[in-house]
């Protein structure tokens, strides 16, 4: 670490303590920028990245609701507008009782680059409430998306702040902060993105970012002139993003054999084919049950309790298997997982969640120069499809299926192919982490210098 990064680190974990993931997204990146601002040396005079990782505003709000037995609840509410250079901000709410300013920030940051690397004219924010939607009725989520709305609407506009979901936040938590967001505004426009098909949402929202992530890893694979077929791939998580994936790797011929939530992980050695996926939609979609099921229907899968082995080793990442897809939350993939998965013959690594390996882990990936995909590029197809929906908004029209889709094909091979060309320019041949950051951060970065400071 050079003592630019060193004192960057210093005076970033001095103003931002207790925020550890906004320290591993900020290290990662300064470690990764040296490259260009040794080259360009006007980006470090003008100070862009200590620019960059301060937030344009921050936004903290109480958030009182009342629950079914007429109890008065209070949740904090958070929106980081991160930085608006090159379009509105742009990026998720998550509703989990883990998040923390700290937590929504380092998401922030990573949005940055993310949206960056789609080429469309989104900056980045992100926020949410420390409000678990677990076990709450439908009745109970609308009463707290509403009273969420109440404080959030004043700081959004299709041109200033356009949110759309994240964790604990789906379908149904985006319709009521919309129709309170119409009812405050009396106006009907594109504010929030993972809107309603009826309601001027877009084709493929669901399915973008696990889809998105397939088709990167299918461009990973080209590029040694392999593919997906035949692959057998493991998969963590079950929500919109793991599932979307898996129905994708099964539409390229590979083999699905794990997936999990926060009950446990599932192994089904016998693969997972689209019946069974079509039952675990179900289950997770509509009864919104606990995969521990999956293995009470299927006997071929063994499914393993969330904290039954050791804390630092998820049952996911011991499997045998070319492919991993870690798609469910920060920190995963541990050192112990890492170690696991070269051990078991991994040749390609795809994060489909927002930074679910340690810095432990993504270094032993490196240095072992197993092919490996920061979830700011292999994940940016959600992103890019609110973009797609950001844009049929503004022309009062609706694609088809087919148009979302191509577009979102061509924009994740250019992301992928942009990558793996900067990379290269900077003398780290195949480093997508160094490609990503910092083709994202030289087209913010140039819009920073032309808008002045």
């Amino acid at each position: 670490m050079s003592a630019y990064v060193q004192k960057l680190m210093a005076e970033v974990k001095s103003r931002n303590s207790a925020e550890p993931e906004f320290h591993q997204s900020v290290q990662e990146l300064a470690e990764s920028l040296e490259l260009v601002l040794e080259r360009h040396t006007h980006y470090r005079e003008a100070k862009i990245l200590e620019r960059i990782i301060e937030p344009e505003r921050t936004i903290v709000f109480r958030v009182a609701w009342v629950d079914d037995e007429g109890d008065l609840q209070v949740n904090r509410g958070y929106r980081v507008e991160m930085n608006g250079a090159i379009g509105p901000y742009k990026g998720g709410l998550r509703f989990h009782p883990s998040v923390s300013m700290g937590v929504l920030k380092f998401l922030a940051l990573e949005q940055v680059f993310k949206n960056s690397l789609t080429t469309l004219p989104m900056g980045a924010g992100h926020g949410g409430a420390d409000f678990n939607p677990k076990g709450k009725s439908d009745q109970e989520i609308m009463r707290f998306c509403q009273s969420f709305m109440n404080e959030l609407f004043r700081h959004l506009g299709p041109s200033t702040d356009v949110p759309d979901g994240d964790i604990g936040v789906g379908g149904r938590e985006i319709g009521y902060l919309f129709g309170q967001y119409r009812k405050l505004r009396n106006e009907f426009t594109g504010v929030l993105t993972g809107k309603g098909l009826n309601w001027g949402g877009s084709l493929m929202s669901t399915e973008a970012t696990g889809y998105g992530a397939v088709y990167f890893a299918e461009h990973m694979l080209a590029r040694k002139d392999e593919s997906l077929v035949g692959k057998t791939c493991l998969v963590s998580g079950c929500g919109k993003v793991a599932l979307s994936t898996m129905e994708k790797l099964l539409g390229f011929g590979a083999r699905v054999i794990t997936f999990s939530d926060t009950s446990g992980a599932i192994h089904d050695p016998e693969g997972i084919d689209q019946e069974k996926l079509e039952w675990l939609k179900e289950l997770k979609g509509i009864r919104r049950g606990c995969v521990r099921e999956y293995a009470e229907e299927f006997s071929s899968a063994e499914f393993t309790a969330a904290g039954s082995g050791d804390l630092d080793e998820n049952p996911v990442w011991h499997h045998e298997a070319a492919c991993a897809f870690p798609c469910a939350r920060q920190h995963e993939i541990s050192g112990k997982d890492a170690q696991a998965l070269l051990q078991n013959g991994i040749q390609l690594i795809v994060e489909g969640a927002n930074m679910p390996t340690t810095p432990e882990a993504a270094k032993l990936f490196r240095d072992r120069k197993v092919p490996y995909a920061p979830g700011k590029a292999a994940n940016a197809g959600g992103a890019a499809v609110s973009g797609l929906e950001m844009a049929q908004n503004a022309m009062h029209y609706a694609w088809t299926r087919e148009e979302v889709d191509e577009r979102l094909q061509i924009i994740m091979k250019n992301i992928h192919d942009t990558c793996v060309n900067v990379a290269e320019e900077f003398g780290t041949p195949e480093d997508y982490i160094n490609g990503a950051n910092i083709a994202g951060f030289i087209r913010v970065a140039d819009a920073m210098i032309n808008l002045g400071v």
